[in-house]
C-alpha cells in the first residue's frame, strides 16, 4: 500500500496577478516523508514560484490565478492559511537578513516558540538544543547581524527546526557562503534530515554543490513546466540540464567532452566515489593534449592604490591595519576569502561608503582620499550583493535608467543604452514589468544594468553570479570580459565561485582577517592546500577528475577545460554581446 505523499501538486498552474501568462503550468508533483528533494531550472522557470506554494506566500503575499491542487500533509491547501502553514513547513530564505527578528540569537531562535506561548522552561530547553546541535552556544548573545554568512544560515535554520516542522524549504541556500561553509551547511542539511526525519526540499541552482550530500530526487522545472523528475545519476548522464541554461557539475561536463559514455559510469553524481577505467583515463589524457593552454594578460598601470590603510567598527577590534594594495588599469581581479574576513568592507573602503582611520586612496595618479562617494561613484560601478539594498524605483526600465537621467544625458541616447544593456543582461523582454515580480537573480541582473549602462572605469561586483543560471551567467561575464578588453575597463569581482574566479580572474587576492594571505594566479591560489584550508576555498571538482585520471597537472587541466568552455559560451553569446 502507497503512502499518501507529503506534498502534492496535482495539474497545479499559476498566473501571478496582472501578468500575461502562467509562471507554472500543469504541475504534477508528489513528495514523500522523508525525501531530499533538489528543485533546479533557469532563472524564471517558476522554480521560487513552486516553493512560494508550498510555502503558502502565495496567495499571501503575491495574488493570481490557481488551478489545480495542492496537498500539504494530506490538507488541501485552499484550507490552511500561512499560520497553519508555519507549523508544517519551515522556510529558510535566501538572505538570512531579511528573516531576524530578534535583537540577539537566543531571541532569534524563541522567536517562534514565543509566538507559540510556549512555557519559559520548555523555551529555554529548545534554545539550548538547538544551539547546541548546530554550533550557535557561544553566539547566544550576539546581534544576528554581526554573524558570517554561515552563522546567520545557522541562526535562520535554528529558529525554524526549534518549532519541530516536518518539511525544511530551503530557497538558494548556498548563495551566500564561502565553498568551505557551503559544504558544511549541505553536510549539516544531511544530518538533520537523518535526525529529525525531516522532508528538506532544496531550491538552488548550483547543482554541482548542492550534489555534495545523497539527494533522493532532482526536479527540473523549464518554463513553468517540469521538464525532469529522476535521480540525479539519471538526469546527469543526459544534456537535459546544458539544453535549458543549467551548468551541470564541470567534471561531468568534461567527461562528456573527453567521449566519455557516462551512461556507464555508476555514482555520476558522487564525485569521491566515482571510478574511471584506463580507457576512459586515456581519453582525458588525450583530450587534455589536444587543448590550448589559458591565455595570460601582461600587467598593466596602477588604477586603484591603498596606502597603509586602517579602519575598524566602533567597538570592535580593528580589522585593517597599515594595509596596503595596488590594482592595475584593465585586470579583471577576485578578491576571496571566507565569510566575515573583511572583503565587503575592503570594497566599502574603495567606494568612500566607510572613512579609514588612517591611510590614503589613490584612483590612477590622484589621492582621492577626500572624495565623496558620488564623486568616486562618476568612477567607479558598485553592484552590492543584495539587489533589494540597491533598488530605488518601481519599474525595471526606469531603475537602469535613473543613473543617465541623472547625469544630465538626453531621453533618446538613455533609451538606446538602456536597451542595450538590458538585452546584454538578459532583461529586455521584462523591460516593462515592476522589479517586485522578479526573481532574486533577476533582481541582481537590474541592478548589475544600472551599473554597466553608465560604463565605469572600474567595476565591483559583490557576488556577481548569485541567484544568475549558466545562460545569463555566461551572457553576463562575456559581456564584462567585452568591456574588459575593448574599454580597459578595471573589474574586481568579491566571490565565492572558484569556477568563476579560475575561469575569468587574471589575478586572484585572497582576504585573512584583513590581512593579504595570497595575491597570485587563480592556478597558484588553487593549488596553495594552505591557503584553500585557511581562507575557506576548495579546490575545482575538475581538479579532482584530473588526479583521478593519473593527470600529471591537475590544475593545468582545469586551465585547459574551462577555457575551451569559455569558448564554446562565448561563441552561444556572442549574438546577444
Amino acid at each position: 500500500m502507497n503512502k499518501q505523499p507529503i506534498i502534492q501538486f496535482s495539474d497545479v498552474s499559476f498566473q501571478y496577478q496582472n501578468q500575461d501568462a502562467a509562471t507554472l503550468q500543469h504541475i504534477n508533483l508528489a513528495i514523500q516523508k522523508g525525501e531530499k528533494v533538489f528543485i533546479t531550472g533557469p532563472s524564471g522557470s517558476g522554480k521560487s514560484t513552486l516553493g512560494n506554494l508550498i510555502n503558502g506566500v502565495i496567495p499571501e503575499e503575491f495574488s493570481g490565478r490557481l488551478t489545480g491542487r495542492v496537498t500539504i500533509s494530506g490538507q488541501p491547501k485552499s484550507k490552511l492559511d500561512l499560520t497553519d502553514l508555519s507549523f508544517v513547513v519551515g522556510t529558510v530564505l535566501q538572505d538570512p537578513d531579511a528573516q531576524f527578528v530578534g535583537l540577539t540569537v537566543a531571541e532569534d531562535i524563541a522567536f517562534a516558540l514565543e509566538n507559540d506561548a510556549k512555557p519559559d522552561d520548555v523555551l529555554h530547553q529548545k534554545v539550548a538544543k538547538w544551539a547546541q546541535r548546530l554550533n550557535l552556544t557561544t553566539l547566544l548573545k550576539k546581534h544576528p547581524q554581526d554573524l558570517s554568512g554561515g552563522q546567520k544560515q545557522r541562526v535562520s535554520l535554528a529558529g525554524v527546526l526549534v518549532d519541530d516542522e516536518p518539511i525544511l524549504l530551503l530557497d538558494e541556500p548556498l548563495a551566500n557562503l564561502d565553498p568551505a561553509a557551503g559544504r558544511d551547511s549541505m553536510k549539516l542539511l544531511n544530518w538533520l534530515a537523518a535526525q529529525q526525519d525531516l522532508t528538506v526540499i532544496i531550491i538552488d541552482h548550483r547543482i554541482e554543490e548542492v550534489l555534495q550530500i545523497p539527494i533522493d530526487r532532482m526536479i527540473v522545472l523549464a518554463d513553468g513546466r517540469v521538464v525532469a523528475d529522476e535521480t540525479p545519476d539519471h538526469i546527469l548522464k543526459q544534456d537535459l540540464l546544458l539544453k535549458h541554461g543549467l551548468r551541470e557539475p564541470l567534471y561531468v561536463t568534461a567527461l562528456k567532452n573527453a567521449g566519455v559514455n557516462v551512461k556507464q559510469i555508476n555514482h555520476l553524481s558522487n564525485l569521491e566515489t566515482l571510478k574511471l577505467s584506463q580507457i576512459n583515463r586515456d581519453r582525458l589524457v588525450q583530450w587534455a593534449a589536444q587543448q590550448d593552454n589559458l591565455v595570460k594578460k601582461s600587467s598593466r598601470l596602477p588604477i586603484i592604490s591603498l596606502k597603509k590603510l586602517t579602519f575598524g567598527y566602533p567597538s570592535e577590534p580593528t580589522i585593517f591595519k597599515d594595509f596596503s594594495l595596488t590594482i592595475n588599469q584593465g585586470e579583471m581581479v577576485a578578491l576571496v576569502g571566507k565569510n566575515g574576513t573583511g572583503k565587503t568592507t575592503l570594497i566599502n573602503l574603495i567606494t568612500g561608503f566607510l572613512t579609514p582611520a588612517g591611510g590614503r586612496l589613490y584612483l590612477g595618479k590622484n589621492d582621492a582620499s577626500g572624495d565623496s562617494v558620488k564623486q568616486r561613484a562618476d568612477r567607479i560601478g558598485y553592484v552590492l550583493q543584495d539587489p533589494n539594498q540597491m533598488i530605488s524605483k518601481t519599474m525595471i526600465y526606469d531603475e537602469v535608467a535613473l543613473g543617465l537621467e541623472l547625469r544630465g544625458i538626453d531621453s533618446e541616447t538613455t533609451k538606446k543604452r538602456v536597451f542595450e544593456t538590458l538585452k546584454i543582461t538578459g532583461l529586455y523582454p521584462y523591460r516593462n514589468w515592476p522589479i517586485s515580480a522578479l526573481s532574486f537573480g533577476q533582481k541582481k541582473r537590474v541592478t548589475i544594468a544600472a551599473a554597466l549602462v553608465l560604463r565605469p572605469e572600474i567595476l565591483i561586483l559583490d557576488e556577481p553570479t548569485a541567484g544568475q543560471d549558466l545562460a545569463h551567467y555566461s551572457q553576463m561575464m562575456a559581456f564584462l570580459e567585452k568591456l574588459n578588453r575593448q574599454r580597459d575597463t578595471t573589474v574586481i569581482m568579491v566571490t565565492h565561485d572558484m569556477n568563476l574566479m579560475m575561469a575569468y580572474a587574471d589575478r586572484t587576492i585572497v582576504l585573512d582577517q584583513g590581512q593579504i594571505l595570497a595575491d597570485a594566479s587563480p592556478a597558484e591560489v588553487l593549488t596553495n592546500s594552505a591557503v584553500i584550508e585557511k581562507a575557506h576555498l576548495s579546490q575545482l571538482s575538475l581538479q579532482v577528475l584530473a588526479k583521478k585520471a593519473g593527470l600529471a597537472d591537475p590544475i593545468g587541466f582545469a586551465e585547459k577545460f574551462i577555457s575551451a568552455e569559455r569558448r564554446h559560451l562565448d561563441d552561444e553569446s556572442a549574438n546577444l554581446v
